[in-house]
């Protein structure tokens, strides 16, 4: 296995853990309108990853980062291409971030009703975009011979791809439904749990549409095993929040998720992304990758700096453990 295919890989490793972790976080901000009842449990909701989700956002980072310097015609196809809704997302990120830091800088209603709304729209908006994203990336896209997109934003609205956005958005939806179930105690767990349980079927249906779809279009024997593990995991998940097993269902959505971004990356490769007007035009490992000297070095980087990431996350989030409910938030004065 060559440096570029190594980097490939390690790439849809952090676009793993970014929807695992990120993933979470947008169900979350979904939920604040969908589980919550009032104010104090929206509070609730919020606290849940008010300790995690910056940190959890710098998998997006890596990922952008390790993108742009071991792919960097991919990265620049990507972008200028994708320019619109990746700028969206970018924007609901921003607004979600303050919305999250100020909404309780001022106690009037309306002051916190409306960063409330910025929440669930800058969650639920990018939950969509990037299986949007995702999506065309692998059905394949407008590229020239120089490597160049040359379709427009209303090219990127095709069925398949609109289909990958309700996917990742009721996966990230039902993540975060079982993640409120996990870290909340009261009733509102158990709405959480019922919740995660109509969510899950809704995601059940999707993605297995999805995931067929993809297989039957560009699939091989690796992407069905990762495709079948996917089905597997989010039935097990499902059976298990219906037996109150929070936390094995959070892991089992969790290698859902895993398992189907694993599916697209190996269906992709060794194209990173390919082109839908002539199969010769497509970016691979191969000509959209950086120099040899260039992937040295960033593995070398890499391997220092991966651990002492995991580490330090791991350990945020053991500090973290406790469950929330109602009675820990003070009343509003």
């Amino acid at each position: 296995m060559e440096l570029h295919d190594v980097w490939f890989v390690l790439i849809a490793v952090l676009w793993t853990g970014y929807f695992f972790l990120e993933g979470f976080d947008f169900g979350i901000g979904v939920l604040t309108k969908l589980l919550a009842r009032d104010r104090k449990e929206r509070r609730v909701l919020i606290n849940t990853i008010g300790p995690v989700w910056d940190g959890n956002e710098v998998w997006l980072l890596s990922a952008g980062g390790a993108t742009f310097a071991a792919f960097p015609e991919w990265y620049a196809t990507l972008f200028s291409g994708f320019y619109l809704p990746l700028l969206i997302i970018l924007l609901c990120l921003i607004v979600r971030g303050v919305a999250f830091e100020y909404r309780a800088k001022r106690p009037e209603e309306k002051w916190q009703t409306n960063w409330e709304h910025a929440i669930f729209w800058a969650s639920l908006i990018p939950a969509v975009l990037w299986g949007v994203a995702f999506g065309n990336i692998v059905r394949g896209v407008k590229i020239d011979a120089d490597m160049e997109y040359v379709g427009n934003v209303w090219d990127l609205l095709n069925p398949y791809a609109l289909l990958g956005g309700l996917v990742t958005l009721s996966l990230f939806t039902f993540h975060g439904a079982v993640f409120a179930g996990l870290k909340t105690a009261g009733d509102i767990r158990t709405r959480a749990r019922k919740l995660a349980l109509k969510l899950g079927g809704v995601a059940a249906v999707l993605a297995l549409a999805f995931l067929i779809r993809t297989q039957l279009d560009n699939g091989d024997g690796s992407s069905l095993i990762a495709m079948i593990v996917a089905a597997v995991a989010l039935v097990g998940a499902v059976a298990m929040i219906a037996a109150g097993r929070e936390g094995w269902s959070f892991a089992l959505s969790g290698v859902t998720i895993a398992a189907a971004v694993a599916m697209l990356f190996l269906t992709l490769f060794p194209n990173v992304m390919p082109s839908s007007l002539d199969d010769a035009w497509s970016l691979t490992v191969s000509n959209a990758s950086s120099s040899p000297y260039t992937l040295k070095i960033m593995t070398w980087c890499a391997g220092i700096a991966t651990p002492v990431v995991l580490l330090y996350q791991g350990w945020t989030y053991w500090v973290f453990r406790k469950r929330i409910g109602t009675q820990h938030i003070a009343d509003a004065h």
